[in-house]
C-alpha cells in the first residue's frame, strides 16, 4: 500500500472527511465510522506507519500522549466509567487499516460482554514461555 492509497492518510490530508475530535502538530483523533462505543474514537500519527513494529519510538510516544488526552476528555465529556484502549498489529490481530491506530472507546459498566475467552495455563507453561520470551535472561 502506497501512502496516498491509505485511508487514515487521507484523512489527516483533508482529502477524506471524518469528525475530528483532537489533533496536534503529530497525531490526530477521529470518531470510528463502525463504533463499538459511543465516542468510540480512533487516535493515528500524521505520519505514516504500517503498524507498531514500523513506527517510529517518538511517533509511537506522540500517539499515546494523545490517546490519554483523547480518554480523559472522552470521560469528562461523556461520564463514561472507564476506557479501553486497543491497538492491532497484523491481519491476525485483526488489524484492518494498516496505519497504527489506538482504539479509545469510553465504557459505562456492563455494556458489552468481555470479547476473549480466559484461556488459563498452567505454572509449566508460564515457565516455558517465560524462558522462551524474557529479554532478562
Amino acid at each position: 500500500m502506497t501512502v496516498e492509497d491509505c485511508v487514515f492518510c487521507n484523512i489527516v490530508a483533508g482529502t477524506l472527511p471524518s469528525r475530528r475530535v483532537y489533533e496536534d502538530e503529530h497525531t490526530l483523533a477521529f470518531l470510528d465510522i463502525n463504533p463499538i462505543t459511543i465516542g468510540h474514537t480512533l487516535v493515528i500519527p500524521k505520519r505514516h506507519a504500517t503498524d507498531l513494529y514500523d513506527i517510529d519510538p517518538d511517533d509511537l510516544a506522540n500517539v499515546a500522549r494523545s490517546a490519554k488526552k483523547v480518554a480523559i476528555l472522552l470521560t469528562e465529556r461523556l461520564g463514561s466509567d472507564g476506557v479501553n484502549l486497543l491497538h492491532a498489529t497484523g491481519a491476525a490481530a485483526w488489524q484492518t487499516e494498516f496505519h497504527l491506530h489506538i482504539h479509545v472507546m469510553p465504557r459505562v459498566a456492563n455494556d458489552l460482554p468481555f470479547p476473549f475467552p480466559i484461556r488459563g495455563a498452567t505454572d509449566d507453561e508460564l515457565q516455558q514461555t517465560h524462558r522462551q520470551i524474557s529479554a532478562l535472561q
